[in-house]
Parts: C-alpha cells; sequence; structure tokens
C-alpha cells in the first residue's frame, strides 16, 4: 500500500521532515510544499538526510510553493521531483493514502 507523505513545515522549524523521511517506507512519496520547500534545498543541514532519502522514497516540491519564496529550481538537490497543483492533485489519486506531518 503507498502513501504520499505531505510536509508543510520548515525543516529548520520543527522536525516533520526528518521524522517523516525516518518513517516513510520503501516506495513512497513525498511531498514538500508552503515552507516545507525549504527542505529540498542544496547545502543545508538537512540536504544530507534528503539525499539519502531518495534511494528509498520519491520526493516532490510543489513548483508555486518554491517561486512565491524565491528559490529556483537549479538550487533543488539532484533527484527531487517539481510538481504544479495538478501533479500534486495525480500523487494524491496515485497512493492509496496520504499522511499529513505537521
Amino acid at each position: 500500500m503507498s502513501t504520499l507523505h505531505t510536509v508543510n513545515k520548515s525543516p529548520f522549524d520543527r522536525p516533520s521532515l526528518q521524522t517523516c523521511l525516518r518513517l516513510a517506507g520503501k516506495g513512497n512519496a513525498v511531498l514538500l510544499f508552503e515552507d516545507g520547500v525549504y527542505g529540498a534545498m542544496q547545502g543545508t543541514a538537512v540536504a544530507d538526510t534528503v539525499k539519502e532519502a531518495l534511494g528509498n522514497v520519491s520526493i516532490y516540491v510543489l513548483g508555486p510553493d518554491l517561486k512565491a519564496r524565491g528559490v529556483g529550481e537549479d538550487k533543488l538537490i539532484d533527484g527531487i521531483k517539481v510538481v504544479d497543483y495538478k501533479g500534486f492533485v495525480d500523487l494524491t489519486v496515485e497512493n492509496d493514502k496520504v499522511n499529513a506531518w505537521l
């Protein structure tokens, strides 16, 4: 059973992203949106954890939230996929359940 995990909090304010990545099952998907998009950036304190997780889970980031925060796609960790709102909806449909990390 596949799960979409959503993270909307900055990994520098709360440990939601780190906990999510530690507990997400192999083959699950993780979507970073709102301030959660900061977890997708290269060169941060959580970048190595995110890179390591890419071996087990697919990680997506919501493009409009990147743009709203002035983060260019060139700043993202390799392997993270950018989706639009339609892509967000597609991820919810493709997975059996959604788990929001607060």
